[in-house]
């Protein structure tokens, strides 16, 4: 670690108090109020992207409405319920960029998760009221630039991750990343069980970014095909594709086929034509919609869960995780 980096990790109390160290990731048209409430209520935190919603105006009904049930609960059971987060696209491309952190700065949401850009300014407006900027990266040069913005966290998208993955060992990353940075990691790429989230911790991650796996649960907004598919898929069924967006992401494979998509069309780097929409933003949802994304982890996921239960899970599967080491801290101290 470089001498002008403290050694102190610098991470919010917040995850302390989690039930286990576990972000739901904001997954779009997948994660909805009812995914994030339950997340929440459960102890890990639920997050959701702002373009789920189609307007500003439907955005902060959401946002209104999370934390309202949230409020409820904590009333009614005297236990806090764990942060949720909202995913703001931060790119020239986004016009809803600027009022819909203006609902978030109004609503004093307590974690703002950036992608596509790290900027001071909205940094700054976020920290204002007390709240916490966690921006995902997939490579160094994009961490340098998000630690100049002063974020809090960096969301290390390694390899085999769902989604607009990187192509970077996991381990790699961490290791790269903690040379310079030394507030929040948290870590994504394939972690599907508790096992999956001892092993981020183990890696020197803070908090496990696990999105695959919440497809999967029954307060998701994905499609029954979709949950099917992703139990029916293992890890070499992931295809990693410019295909659909033009920017490299992991897809089912018998998603892209189910469109007519070749192996020769995909792998290509060109983006497909899927026709002549309105602007980019809508073609990439319409593209989405029906070509579906997922992660290597889906070669642990058998099932279709509440998130009650999952949790539940998680928990008892990363607690064996640790006690495992604390075997091997004695076969070896």
């Amino acid at each position: 670690m470089d001498d002008n980096v403290k050694k102190i990790n610098m991470k919010p109390k917040f995850i302390d108090e989690l039930s286990i160290p576990v972000v739901a990731a904001p997954m779009f048209l997948i994660s909805g109020p009812k995914l994030v409430i339950e997340c929440c209520k459960n102890g890990i935190v639920g997050t959701f992207p702002a373009l789920n919603c189609r307007t500003t105006e439907d955005f902060e009904k959401w946002v209104i409405e999370i934390k309202e049930e949230l409020e409820k609960y904590e009333s009614e059971l005297g236990k806090k319920a764990a942060p949720f987060g909202v995913n703001l696209i931060v790119h020239l491309t986004n016009p809803r960029v600027q009022p819909d952190l203006e609902i978030c700065i109004k609503h004093k949401v307590p974690i703002i998760i950036t992608s596509l850009g790290a900027v001071s300014d909205l940094v700054k407006a976020v920290h204002s009221y007390g709240g916490i900027v966690y921006h995902d990266i997939i490579k160094k040069r994009h961490a340098e630039k998000a630690a100049e913005a002063n974020v809090d966290g960096l969301i290390l998208v390694a390899a085999g991750a769902g989604g607009h993955a990187g192509i970077i060992n996991p381990i790699a990353l961490v290791n790269e990343i903690k040379k310079f940075f030394n507030k929040t990691i948290l870590l994504a790429g394939s972690i599907s069980n508790g096992n999956d989230v001892a092993a981020a911790i183990q890696m020197g991650a803070d908090l496990a970014w696990m999105g695959t796996r919440f497809i999967n649960v029954e307060e998701s907004l994905a499609d029954e095909k979709y949950k099917k598919m992703i139990i029916d898929s293992s890890a070499e069924d992931i295809v990693y594709t410019a295909a659909v967006s033009g920017v490299n992401a992991s897809f089912l494979r018998s998603s892209l086929e189910a469109m007519g998509i070749t192996e020769e069309m995909w792998s290509k780097t060109k983006k497909i034509d899927f026709g002549s929409e309105l602007d980019a933003a809508k073609a990439e949802a319409k593209a989405w919609k029906t070509i579906w994304s997922a992660g290597q982890g889906v070669t642990s996921i058998n099932n279709v869960k509440s998130i009650k239960s999952l949790v539940s899970e998680l928990k008892k599967e990363f607690l064996l995780g640790l006690e495992r080491m604390k075997e091997v801290y004695k076969t070896y101290n």
